[in-house]
């Protein structure tokens, strides 16, 4: 079973910067509607293996990234490409509503 990335400061910037573009998920242990979502991303990373990439990474571990992506809220979802971000999501939201996420932030790419 394939499991989303987990990230830190050592790989974040490596991960974010490929053509295939990275849903990255900003939580935190401590987050219920983060963990609420975190079986969705489950499915999603499996059901769209061939469109996206599904990354994790958690605020409390590295709050540099969280700043400098300026994540006020958790969860939230962002899609990079090449490193550019071309969507984000802030709150829980059922799997249709991320995917149509998903989808409107890569016709915009």
């Amino acid at each position: 079973m394939k499991m989303a990335i987990h990230l830190d400061e050592k790989n974040f910037d490596k991960e974010i910067n490929s053509d295939k573009p990275v849903l990255v998920d900003f939580w935190a242990e401590w987050c219920a509607p983060c963990r609420a979502i975190a079986p969705v991303l489950e499915d999603i990373d499996k059901e769209l293996v061939d469109k996206i990439k599904v990354a994790k990474l958690n605020v409390d571990e590295n709050p540099d990234i969280a700043s400098r992506y300026k994540i006020f809220s958790i969860p939230t979802l962002v899609i990079f490409k090449n490193g550019k971000e071309l969507g984000r999501m802030i709150g829980a939201a059922p799997k249709t509503k991320i995917i149509k996420f998903i989808d409107d932030s890569l016709k915009n790419s």
